[in-house]
């Protein structure tokens, strides 16, 4: 695999896939505060993501069964997505905890 395929792949399934690049022209003195600021927006970024993980991996715990019953998670690489059809499907099929647990993935997801 050559340089450019490796990047690509990073950029598509890697840690940089849900990223994009943005060119900003700023005065010099400004820069720094511009490279912390996106520093921090990308820490937020992989935090919200961690969580969301966190909350799914919680949900098929507990609900797999449930969950699993006609959707494929592994074929869906967005986390957010992801997210999204975790919680419908604990509120459509769950209990009143899992009805709790869904609306709790779904607030994230959309925070």
């Amino acid at each position: 695999m050559g340089v450019r395929e490796r990047i690509q792949k990073y950029r598509q399934v890697g840690g940089a896939s849900d990223l994009v690049r943005v060119e900003v022209l700023v005065p010099e003195k400004f820069r720094s505060e511009i490279l912390a600021q996106a520093a921090e927006l990308r820490a937020r970024h992989r935090a919200k993501n961690a969580l969301l993980q966190q909350h799914i991996d919680a949900a098929l715990k507990l609900y797999s069964v449930r969950i699993n019953d006609n959707i494929d998670l592994d074929k869906i690489a967005d986390i957010s997505e992801k997210s999204r059809l975790v919680g419908n499907a604990l509120i459509e099929r769950g209990d009143a905890r899992a009805f709790a647990l869904g609306r709790k993935i779904l607030k994230e997801a959309e925070a």
